[in-house]
């Protein structure tokens, strides 16, 4: 393998210091994030050619495909672990799976307006006012931390928003006295508002003394030879230090769909390859986005000479299918997509027939079932006065994110609609393997072809539209789930007051007239969500 002259030039000037990588191909697409414990040890692993032998077919797909990289050096190993979980999260390079579910670190959040703050794990900001700490790499040393600051500084970790006296009976924290029990008035709340600020303090970093105190009561232990209480303390001085050590907040770097190097060879190569008529002028994408059979969704991606035709993205949620079943999924989102199509430009070109439409012999309203043809046109391609009105024409190829399985799935649903005469293709993320109908065998096409590199960027692009439109669904539901904590809140009536506000966002705008309006509220039930959802805005 030969390496490019400023490729062996940027390993042989790396730093030896931690940090992460960034492997670019051709288009300047983010391929993979890599992070190191020492850069340049790192990424010279990967263009040393004595290792070849020992290349497993995926990672020498990857290496064919560096064209250059990109570094970033940061303090410690554990900020690199964070950087990296971040960049893989914002790019999605198609040669990482670690890091690429919505999974992330942990982080302790408090909010000062609550009757009674308490500090809570979570793994996602909401803008509601409150203090987050974190990220944190170690979740195991993060909880070991918050049981120590809790002990140390006396808060409680009880689950109510608000507890009362019947709470206190069974809360074991302050029969222990690990809490000075602010429910039953032990403490005034500006008294106790001032241990949860000195805890703040304290997982700010300022825990000097604290370390110091335990480093002590570990020498004492082992001098008396209680060498498990030494032991003990010793880890719990580890999990501190792990916790507390400072490390910075990466800002949002921005997602950049590459463009190609020259569209309209990459389509004339495109249809030669897959023995089309021409070029390949519009190209229509799918994938499916799902975490465990939740929020499942799907993207349609258009892309017209090469470039993203963004006027003719769509975005759909899944309603037949439930659990993971990306066939059956893949099935219905073709369904949908062509069933409209072809019944909106039935009414649009209502005047005139079909196959002076170029479409095949449809239904006769958009309300029945699509009727096969007997023959199927040779074109495919909407008439003018359609374009104009912003229904899209046929594409000229069909990609579908997947292997046989799912090509399987589309072409099935085509061919129920009369439309198995486009084009379909599947492309699978593992080897870049392109499937085609009829053929047993995949097609497997140069990594450094423009052919490939066309498909791949309609894929990635695909995949980002369905991820970013998965989130959006996720955060929505993280957001609902601020009345979770209000005390007797149930499914009935949270669900009422969604339907009548829409969002809570809406909800946090609503009167309290408005609020006991709704079934199962009165006016003081009202008055007292109002004060909840006030206290979890934004302050000032």
């Amino acid at each position: 393998m030969l390496v490019a002259e400023n490729i062996r030039k940027k390993v042989g000037a790396l730093p030896h210091k931690p940090g992460i990588y960034l492997m670019r191909d051709r288009f300047g697409t983010v391929i993979y994030v890599g992070k190191a414990r020492d850069l340049r040890k790192r990424v010279s692993h990967y263009f040393q050619p004595s290792r070849r032998l020992g290349w497993d077919l995926k990672f020498k797909a990857l290496i064919e495909a560096i064209h250059d990289f990109d570094f970033h050096v940061v303090r410690s190993e554990p900020e690199a672990l964070l950087l990296e979980s971040k960049l893989i999260k914002e790019f999605h390079p198609r040669y990482n799976v670690s890091f690429r579910d919505d999974k992330r670190f942990l982080m302790v959040k408090v909010n000062l307006n609550d009757p009674i703050p308490r500090f809570t794990l979570t793994r996602l900001k909401q803008d509601e006012g409150a203090r987050y700490f974190g990220p944190f790499p170690s979740s195991s040393a993060l909880r070991s931390t918050l049981a120590l600051v809790r002990r140390q500084y006396h808060l409680r970790g009880c689950r109510p928003l608000t507890p009362t006296d019947r709470d206190y009976k069974h809360c074991l924290y302050a029969h222990l006295k690990y809490c000075t029990a602010p429910c039953i008035a032990n403490v005034t709340r500006d008294q106790y508002l001032d241990q949860v600020k000195a805890a703040c303090d304290f997982l700010d970093g300022q825990c000097q003394e604290m370390q110091s105190q335990l480093g002590e009561e570990m020498k004492k232990a082992a001098a008396a030879q209680e060498y498990e209480r030494a032991a003990d303390l010793r880890d719990l001085l580890a999990d501190l230090k792990n916790t507390t050590k400072k490390v910075n907040r990466f800002e949002r770097m921005p997602y950049s769909l590459p463009m190609a190097l020259d569209s309209e060879k990459d389509l004339i190569e495109l249809g030669e390859m897959l023995g089309l008529a021409g070029p390949p002028q519009r190209i229509e994408g799918f994938d499916i986005s799902n975490i465990s059979g939740t929020f499942a969704v799907a993207s349609l991606v258009s892309f017209r000479n090469g470039r993203p035709d963004r006027a003719n993205y769509r975005r759909f949620k899944i309603k037949s299918v439930t659990g993971q079943d990306d066939f059956a999924s893949i099935a219905e989102v073709v369904r949908r997509r062509y069933t409209r199509v072809l019944n909106e430009a039935k009414v649009v070109g209502s005047g005139a027939s079909a196959q002076d439409q170029g479409l095949p012999a449809t239904i006769q309203n958009p309300a029945s079932s699509i009727q096969h043809p007997a023959s199927i046109p040779q074109s495919h391609s909407a008439p003018e006065g359609i374009r104009k009105r912003g229904v899209p024409s046929l594409p000229d190829l069909i990609l579908i994110d997947g292997g046989k399985g799912q090509l399987g799935a589309a072409r099935a649903e085509l061919e129920q609609l009369g439309l198995d005469h486009i084009p379909t293709i599947g492309l699978a993320k593992e080897f870049e393997e392109i499937y085609r109908p009829g053929q047993a065998e995949p097609l497997r096409l140069s990594h450094e072809s423009g052919a490939l590199k066309l498909l791949q960027r309609v894929r990635d692009e695909s995949h980002r539209f369905a991820n970013t439109y998965n989130a959006k669904l996720r955060l929505r539901k993280i957001s609902e789930s601020v009345l979770d904590e209000f005390p007797n809140i149930g499914e009935r009536r949270k669900a009422a007051l969604l339907k009548k506000f829409g969002s809570v966002q809406r909800l946090r705008l609503a009167t309290v007239e408005k609020i006991a309006e709704v079934s199962g509220f009165g006016g003081k039930a009202a008055a007292e969500l109002k004060t909840f959802l006030e206290a979890r805005s934004v302050s000032g």
